[in-house]
């Protein structure tokens, strides 16, 4: 009985040590990350993966189909693109261009960001001398979702918006709303389906979010600027995990993952992040 318990005990841990256990979260340092061919690259638009469509970890997010870097040439173009049942979210990092929505033309320059919602067919271009670096999120809307004729192309910028504390959260983080649910109106554009919110983080010295998750959404945060702590995950101790971050850092978050961010104390240290949250679609319960 000993050695049939034994050579159970030792079935068992070969098997753990092939199981893949889902992670609930997920790390990428962005600049080391390899550019990869997708629906919009030409010889002149080069994507990099951060999340989703691309990327080495294929099962998740759920939500948002792609995370990532496009950097468009100087006097460069992407293709042309248009999804049923998809909407994009795009912020300038640096520089200038112009976005083509249907017949619809419009400027871009650094911190402007834009909504694209689906069945519009839309590209980005270049024009001017100096590259155009932009962040573009791109994410799937559940089938039963009812979609609504595609309104017109809205561009804003973030220096029209006023920082903001929000509920929940420490004053020591201020807020910029940038896009967020057709059916709310706290947000700069309010015209999403599945995106719960896109929005910036500004950390004082010392600053955080406090730990805390989301039951129906992923998150994704990207450290624009500054350093400081992540929390990512926690254990059945009540603390949270902690992991050095800096500029170039990404995180996604499971829902019901722990997440949050510490800002370092010294004066005037200051960190900018990022960050998108998305409705998941929660599985059915059987009985």
């Amino acid at each position: 009985m000993r050695v049939l318990n034994l050579a159970l005990l030792a079935g068992m841990a070969l098997f753990a040590q092939h199981e893949k256990v889902e992670p609930t979260w997920l790390y990428r340092q962005v600049p080391a990350l390899p550019q990869r061919q997708t629906d919009l690259s030409t010889d002149s638009c080069h994507y990099t993966p951060i999340f989703g469509e691309g990327d080495v970890e294929t099962r998740f997010p759920k939500s948002v189909a792609r995370f990532g870097k496009l950097v468009i040439d100087a006097h460069g173009f992407c293709k042309p693109i248009e999804y049923p049942r998809s909407e994009e979210l795009f912020f300038v990092l640096q520089g200038k261009g112009t976005l083509q929505y249907g017949e619809q033309s419009h400027s871009l320059q650094q911190k402007d960001f834009a909504y694209v919602p689906p069945n519009i067919r839309h590209s980005l271009s270049n024009a001017s001398d100096q590259p155009l670096q932009l962040v573009i999120t791109t994410v799937r809307i559940a089938e039963q979702m009812v979609l609504s004729a595609p309104g017109k192309l809205e561009v804003a910028n973030l220096a029209e918006l006023r920082e903001q504390t929000v509920e929940g959260h420490p004053d020591s983080v201020l807020y910029k709303l940038l896009i967020g649910p057709r059916t709310a109106a706290r947000d700069r554009i309010n015209a999403a389906y599945a995106v719960a919110d896109f929005f910036l983080m500004d950390f004082a010295p010392g600053g955080t979010n406090l730990p805390h998750h989301h039951e129906v959404a992923e998150e994704i945060y990207l450290v624009l600027d500054g350093e400081g702590q992540m929390v990512a995950g926690g254990g059945t101790d009540g603390v949270e995990g902690l992991h050095s971050a800096h500029a170039g850092d990404a995180y996604y978050f499971r829902p019901n993952c722990t997440v949050g961010f510490y800002n370092q104390s010294q004066s005037p240290a200051k960190a900018h992040i990022l960050a998108v949250r998305v409705f998941v679609p929660m599985p059915k319960n059987p009985d």
